[in-house]
């Protein structure tokens, strides 16, 4: 295939045979051939049998999937497990060589074993299922333009094993997650999507307009208000795993539809949090991974090429405060300087942070912190004690009053959680969403609203608590070696064509 011209005649090819198949007969799309084995299945269940033994053995197999190669005497036929060759009989091969890649085909005969070595099913019996009318890419180069993957992500599945292994090990990273929590009496929930109050993050919503009862609608930034209040209503341990929507750009890391693991557990605290995220990592690489250590292939902007970084989440997860964190990567930084409202605004202007008037202490030491310090952060590291500034939800810490009982973990230079000991007192939470108010007013989008209704539930009493987000689409990034949020997320976002 040269041009999009050569590419259009084999459309229109293909086009042509599907008609004569229409002349032919009524039923060219049909839905009653049922495989009963997968390719995966016959390559594992008879890895051990000899040529011999296969001929003695007589297996009949029964298979379904897309042809992909055509190599004259054998066609290789691709299911959802794996691949197996078809050996095209006498009598098949005018069927054959009607035959486009592409194609859906079903096909029953006896499981063989060539003299190469190479199991095949020789095609006794075949039918055409589907008739593909697109060309696939061509198999030595495959779908490499990564914008068109990520849009025609059913064609890159088809012709890229790798891809398809990535969103397998997706899957089963989700479901050790839920097997891990359920394991500990986590009881799952679901909480709305739509809210009349967007609320549980600082973020700029998604606004949408509800006909029947004709009010402004949000879709969640969060699930987090909602879980509380089930943790009031008597729900001690209760997590969801959801989509949130957030207004926001894109890049390598951010998509405005996400996936998040919440969890609550009340009796606890950040400390508990961290303890179980830790051990829940750990478990996690073991159990499907096979192995604590995962491998990154790093950009280094130092040396203009690509480093190996071998992540070990065997290994203690380091912790630090937040503000011990700033010194201890930035050896020039006075400890002072960090303290003060004056000298922190000037060494944040110094890194050429566009700072704002508005902020005070706390959000100056975390832009000074995110400028800094996150992007060094390789090996899974607890970033602890953020200021009260920066957390309208958290519970303050009892011996400062300025911070929070509050972290966040960060692994290969990215947040991947963060967690806090909730704030459970009813009037303290009014005052934060007060000043959260008077942010939006002076032009903060991302400040949240004054949710009455959670004030209301807190007046009830919640126990103490702790709650974490755990961000899945950066946590399987890192742990498929994914460079861009696209790579783990079937169908994301992109500018209309």
């Amino acid at each position: 295939m040269t041009n999009k011209q050569d590419y259009n005649r084999l459309i229109l090819e293909r086009r042509r045979k599907l008609e004569d198949l229409r002349q032919q007969s009524d039923s060219i799309f049909p839905n009653d051939f049922r495989p009963e084995h997968s390719a995966k299945y016959l390559q594992l269940e008879f890895s051990h049998m000899s040529k011999k033994d296969l001929e003695e053995r007589n297996f009949i197999a029964s298979v379904a999937g897309r042809i992909i190669r055509n190599r004259g005497a054998f066609v290789v036929l691709q299911d959802s497990s794996a691949i197996i060759q078809l050996y095209v009989t006498k009598h098949a091969r005018e069927f054959v060589k009607s035959l486009d890649l592409g194609d859906i085909i079903g096909a029953i005969g006896s499981l063989q074993r060539s003299n190469k070595g190479d199991l095949f099913i020789q095609m006794d019996e075949w039918r055409l299922l589907t008739k593909s009318l697109r060309p696939l890419p061509d198999k030595f180069h495959g779908l490499a333009d990564q914008e068109l993957r990520y849009r025609q992500r059913y064609v890159d599945l088809i012709v890229n094993p790798k891809v398809r292994d990535t969103f397998r090990l997706r899957s089963e990273i989700i479901t050790f997650l839920r097997g891990y929590l359920n394991a500990k009496s986590f009881l799952e929930v679901e909480t709305p999507m739509l809210q009349v109050i967007p609320g549980g993050a600082v973020a700029r919503p998604f606004v949408t307009h509800h006909n029947a009862l004709d009010i402004d609608m949000y879709l969640r930034v969060a699930p987090e208000l909602y879980l509380k209040r089930l943790v009031v209503g008597g729900f001690e341990r209760v997590y969801e795993i959801n989509r949130n929507f957030r207004n926001e750009g894109l890049s390598t890391r951010h998509n405005p539809e996400f996936t998040m693991l919440e969890f609550y557990q009340a009796y606890a605290d950040y400390l508990d949090a961290m303890n179980l995220t830790e051990d829940m990592l750990r478990n996690l690489t073991q159990s499907v991974l096979g192995s604590t250590q995962v491998t990154n292939t790093d950009h280094s902007e130092e040396t203009g090429g690509y480093r190996e970084l071998v992540i070990d989440f065997g290994k203690p997860f380091a912790r630090f405060s937040m503000f011990d964190s700033i010194v201890y990567y930035n050896p020039s930084i006075n400890p002072e300087n960090l303290d003060r409202l004056d000298s922190a605004r000037a060494l944040a202007l110094s890194l050429n942070i566009a700072v704002k008037d508005t902020w005070g202490l706390g959000k100056l030491q975390l832009e000074i912190f995110e400028k800094t310090v996150e992007s060094q952060l390789e090996q899974p590291t607890f970033i602890t004690q953020y200021p009260a500034e920066v957390s309208p939800l958290s519970r303050r810490n009892d011996s400062d009053p300025s911070l929070t009982d509050r972290f966040e973990l960060f692994i290969g230079g990215r947040e991947i959680a963060n967690g806090f000991s909730e704030l459970n007192d009813a009037e303290d939470q009014a005052d934060r969403f007060k000043q959260q108010v008077l942010e939006r007013n002076r032009g903060d989008e991302e400040a949240m609203h004054f949710d009455e209704d959670y004030i209301r539930a807190l007046e009830y009493g919640m126990p103490p608590t702790v709650g974490e987000g755990i961000g899945i689409d950066r946590l399987v990034m890192i742990l498929t070696d994914s460079s861009s949020i696209r790579d783990v997320l079937l169908f994301p976002h992109m500018r209309p064509e």
